[in-house]
């Protein structure tokens, strides 16, 4: 209980970009740096592979292909987010962290419908965050990952546990 009230209204950062992006710390397993990945054949392009992770395989989605944004070259500064949402752990590939801010309740606003003509939310984005002069967007993990990425995530997933069982 005590985690979670420490964890309330804290937000990882990152840079997709020209924007930067905010996802809830509660699901936050690690931060790692960048690493070999293994390609799977056939699946959806922001899809990069999977990645060894002390023995954990785990799939790693390029969040700038995910959001139709240009392809950007890995650097030093390239990070992926290891979350934990509803039991499926997938990476996140970003840019690079920016920091980890908290963000109060009341400065939280409603993703904008602006320009959308059927007056929708953003896909991926569930609300702004605004910190100080700036404006984060706050992710919703859920949406990051079609119905067909998830039963992948918990193939993957549920293979390794079961492995880790035989041991």
């Amino acid at each position: 209980m005590d985690e979670y009230i420490t964890q309330r209204g804290k937000y990882v950062t990152f840079k997709s970009g020209n924007e930067y992006f905010g996802l809830k710390i509660e699901y936050v397993s690690e931060i790692i740096g960048f690493q070999e990945i293994t390609e799977i054949p056939e699946s959806e392009d922001y899809i990069k592979g999977l990645i060894n992770l002390r023995g954990k395989i785990i799939p790693v989605i390029d969040v700038r292909i995910r959001f139709k944004q240009e392809p950007f070259e890995y650097t030093d500064r390239t990070c992926i987010i290891v979350i934990n949402y509803n039991s499926l752990v997938v990476g996140l590939i970003v840019e690079k962290i920016a920091e980890v801010v908290e963000i109060p309740e009341e400065n939280i606003l409603p993703a904008p419908t602006i320009g959308k003509a059927d007056r929708s939310q953003n896909k991926y984005v569930y609300a702004i965050g605004k910190v100080g002069e700036d404006v984060k967007l706050l992710l919703d993990p859920d949406r990051l990952l079609n119905d067909a990425d998830k039963s992948v995530i918990e193939q993957v997933n549920n293979e390794t546990e079961d492995e880790g069982e035989e041991e």
